[in-house]
């Protein structure tokens, strides 16, 4: 055992940490209390949590945009490259972790099986292994800190587990999930993975410590807070090697800043005017003014939104004319991918948020907002 390895660090009361804790606690406070639509807010916690796994693969190499994704999570047919399957799996490892309830325990099985479903069927991102720890010594490339020897793994990850199971008051809790995330990557429990499961490990944590929504909505997966700047990640992650309290103080402001960022972001989408005059609207407008759509979609498409599902009547003031010619259109508009039949039946319909169509003007309107890391701008244009 490494002393002071689990050891909360210590921080000055006047720390730019120990504001962001603070002012992270009252954002906390407001998650679930707005005026947004649970299907709305359900929709972008998907495309947000599709952002997050893009960028931890990107983290790692692989060069797959965002607009890539939503074509490939969309598509029906063709095979899956390496690149497209590593997103896949960490979709995968994501729900596996949200079909998990928040306040279940960390174990040895849910961090092996963490890694199983974010290696399997890769090669160049994979692992001779999945799903189990390292049975020889490795070091970290770029890196001069050398991880424990795999003798010694088994103690190590109890150890970890001990730390990241623990009970802390709530003003520490970010604190804790950001020194198990560095912890995590010091013992480097797999031959591979251990940067992606970390990731995750912080998502399961996060969710645990309270940043769930009581109508559905959590906090985006803290892998956006590393999308940012990723040598910045890796600097602040090295930082923090010795173990040392200054260190380790600095990877911690680094985690809390990024989380506090988002999630100041987010909260503002649980606000319906918010969300419809500064993102949807502004989102239609962007595809009129590109030819996508015109002036008498835009306000169906509007009208969409806004009410979540409507009938052929309900957009009789944008589609003007008899009910026949309204039908007509609505069909065009099925067939461009502008409408999507809702579950409720053949003639309710819905605007598909995910969609080819809608989703790269979201994402643009996103970015103007300033809700995308840098990392997931690279080798895209919007």
């Amino acid at each position: 055992m490494t002393p002071g390895k689990y050891r909360l660090p210590s921080v000055d009361f006047d720390s730019p940490l120990v504001q962001l804790i603070v002012d992270l606690e009252r954002l906390r406070g407001n998650l679930g209390y707005g005026t947004t639509r649970t299907e709305l807010l359900g929709e972008l916690h998907a495309l947000f949590q599709l952002m997050s796994s893009v960028i931890s693969a990107r983290i790692e190499g692989n060069r797959t945009t965002i607009f890539d994704a939503i074509r490939d999570a969309n598509a029906t047919t063709g095979g899956a490259s390496e690149q497209q399957r590593e997103i896949t799996n960490l979709l995968g490892a994501i729900a596996f972790i949200e079909s998990t309830p928040p306040d279940q325990p960390l174990t040895h099985v849910f961090v092996r099986e963490l890694h199983r479903l974010t290696v399997e069927e890769l090669t160049r991102e994979g692992d001779e292994r999945p799903g189990s720890y390292r049975n020889v010594d490795v070091q970290i490339s770029r890196a001069s800190h050398i991880p424990p020897s795999h003798v010694l793994l088994q103690a190590e990850m109890d150890e970890f587990l001990d730390f990241a199971n623990r009970e802390v008051p709530t003003s520490q809790q970010m604190i804790h999930v950001a020194l198990a995330h560095h912890r995590f990557l010091w013992i480097h429990p797999f031959r591979n993975g251990n940067g992606r499961v970390s990731r995750l490990l912080s998502y399961a944590m996060i969710r645990r410590n309270g940043f769930v929504s009581p109508i559905g909505f959590r906090t985006v997966n803290p892998t956006a807070v590393f999308g940012n700047d990723r040598d910045e990640y890796y600097a602040a992650l090295e930082s923090a090697d010795s173990l040392s309290n200054e260190g380790t103080v600095a990877w911690c402001t680094f985690f809390a800043r990024g989380i506090h960022s988002d999630l100041e972001r987010l909260t503002k989408l649980q606000s319906a005017d918010y969300l419809f005059d500064e993102l949807l609207d502004p989102t239609l407008g962007r595809m009129q003014e590109r030819g996508v759509i015109s002036a008498a979609e835009r306000g169906a498409l509007k009208t969409a939104l806004v009410r979540g599902v409507v009938k052929a009547g309900d957009l009789a003031d944008s589609l003007p004319g008899s009910a026949s010619h309204r039908s007509q259109e609505i069909r065009g508009m099925l067939s461009r991918g502008l409408l999507e039949v809702d579950r409720r039946g053949p003639r309710f319909y819905r605007v598909p948020l995910l969609g080819d169509v809608f989703a790269p003007h979201l994402i643009a309107q996103l970015d103007a907002l300033g809700f995308l890391p840098p990392l997931l701008k690279e080798g895209i244009e919007l």
